[in-house]
């Protein structure tokens, strides 16, 4: 489904403006809390790996715009940060959290015509994805695009 949900600087980011290439939204229950940070700066390490696939990646949880700011500002996160304060992506995409007003630890991959090619939700939020495997998702749905 598309959505609209405020980055980190508080702009607009819409899904669907990026129909034409492949999206990981990554889901993920909190910001500064252990497993999230490390998920978070993962990504960020790995960022040179998931820029060569030619996707689109934004980070997604219940926090708000301004703690997404300073968590971004903090870690030196290079990908936009979602708010979604009231689990409107989370409950529309079916990853939320047994942790109230939370969202699962969950990467979904939309490919360019808009459809969803892969849909990885943790049970537990203890473990983060791993960047491997994303980035083989993304790759896999950016050639099924050619």
């Amino acid at each position: 489904p598309d959505f609209e949900r405020p980055d980190g600087d508080g702009k607009p980011w819409r899904l669907s403006d990026h129909l034409g290439k492949v999206v990981a939204l990554v889901f993920y229950p909190r910001d500064e809390t252990p497993v999230c940070t490390k998920q978070m700066c993962s990504v960020r390490d790995h960022w040179g790996d998931y820029v060569a696939t030619g996707a689109v990646l934004v980070g997604i949880s219940t926090d708000t715009v301004e703690s997404h700011k300073g968590f971004a500002a903090k870690y030196n996160l290079p990908f936009p940060l979602l708010a979604d304060p009231r689990e409107e992506v989370i409950r529309a995409y079916g990853v939320r959290s047994w942790l109230p007003h939370r969202s699962a630890r969950a990467v979904i991959v939309v490919n360019a015509q808009g459809i969803v090619t892969y849909k990885k939700v943790q049970p537990l939020s203890l473990f983060a994805p791993r960047d491997d495997r994303v980035i083989a998702a993304i790759q896999k749905a950016v050639a099924s695009d050619k």
